[in-house]
């Protein structure tokens, strides 16, 4: 199975790491993102709203106004921050351009940087929570691709696992197209990566076969630029028990030689149970790893579905 050595860059609200930067002078220290996730990746820490010239602690601040262009005040003396915000975050999004990120984790309901959701407050004085932060709405806007994410969302098992392995993938795929890419490099990459984008969208994964089986045709650079967007695409569409257990069944079938009745019928049984939501996805991806390893299996050795991110994270646990 592929290794990652080196730690994946992810911008996060300076906050969720603990650092009193909140307007209360306190912080939303989240210990899974520095305890546990934080082992595998360098957090880029961005506070919006020191960084921008607020002090520490502050006024509280709220979105009011039209929902898809909001403006950021005050709650109590209705001082508007909103020019100063985007004029602030337009330098810090070319900066961050620079650093080489595989996503972002916002903090949730923030003014600033919640990633929806968020509060706004009408006219009338009702808030709705349909709002973006000022900083989220135009860091996913500037980068649409990246995976991102807020802190109160990952807490979700689900999410966390889509989540985290989309920086995975999207790490390895850097990898990739730092090293002067070709048609071959690009072919082993959605060749490792069939039964993951199987497990996700299999209309994608259809799509980008035809794109790489046409790669010969085209500028390279354009080829990866289209494979790019349709892969995030794909994996940003959550892995269902339902595409689970048609991947797991198909690799399955690379086994029909070799496996034993009574094997076949115990792999069989607990692939049916996790489709019942009677057991978690690691122990049918446990089992035919063990199957794997056993036949020495070269072409589903290589498949990166069973073992996409690093098994400490126990993304699949869940059930």
């Amino acid at each position: 199975m592929n290794t990652m050595p080196q730690k994946i860059r992810l911008g996060v609200s300076t906050c969720l790491l603990g650092r009193n930067v909140r307007y209360d002078g306190g912080h939303k220290h989240d210990p899974y993102l520095t305890k546990t996730l934080g082992v595998f990746v360098e957090y880029v820490p961005v506070c919006p709203e020191v960084e921008c010239g607020m002090p520490i602690p502050r006024e509280s601040l709220r979105l009011v106004g039209d929902i898809a262009s909001p403006r950021l005040v005050t709650t109590k003396t209705g001082k508007d921050f909103t020019s100063q915000m985007q004029q602030w975050a337009r330098q810090r999004l070319d900066e961050l351009e620079t650093e080489n990120l595989c996503g972002f984790i916002f903090k949730s309901d923030s003014p600033s940087s919640g990633m929806e959701r968020v509060k706004v407050y009408l006219s009338s004085g009702m808030p709705v929570k349909k709002g973006s932060g000022i900083f989220a709405r135009m860091f996913m806007e500037r980068f649409p691709l990246l995976p991102v994410e807020e802190e109160g969302r990952l807490h979700d098992p689900g999410l966390r696992e889509n989540f985290i392995e989309r920086i995975f993938v999207l790490q390895r795929w850097r990898n990739l197209c730092a090293e002067n890419p070709t048609v071959g490099g690009l072919v082993t990459f959605h060749t490792d990566h069939k039964l993951l984008l199987l497990a996700h969208s299999p209309e994608h994964y259809r799509k980008m076969g035809k794109l790489v089986a046409d790669a010969s045709r085209f500028p390279i650079r354009q080829t990866l630029d289209g494979y790019a967007e349709m892969l995030m695409t794909a994996l940003k569409i959550k892995a269902s028990p339902r595409k689970n257990v048609n991947v797991l069944q198909h690799a399955l079938g690379y086994f029909k030689k070799e496996l034993s009745s009574e094997e076949k019928q115990e792999a069989l049984t607990l692939i049916e149970q996790y489709g019942q939501g009677l057991l978690p996805l690691i122990v049918p991806i446990t089992l035919i790893h063990h199957f794997i390893r056993k036949y020495q299996e070269p072409y589903l050795s290589r498949q990166l579905y069973f073992q996409p991110h690093p098994i400490e994270l126990q993304l699949r646990n869940h059930v």
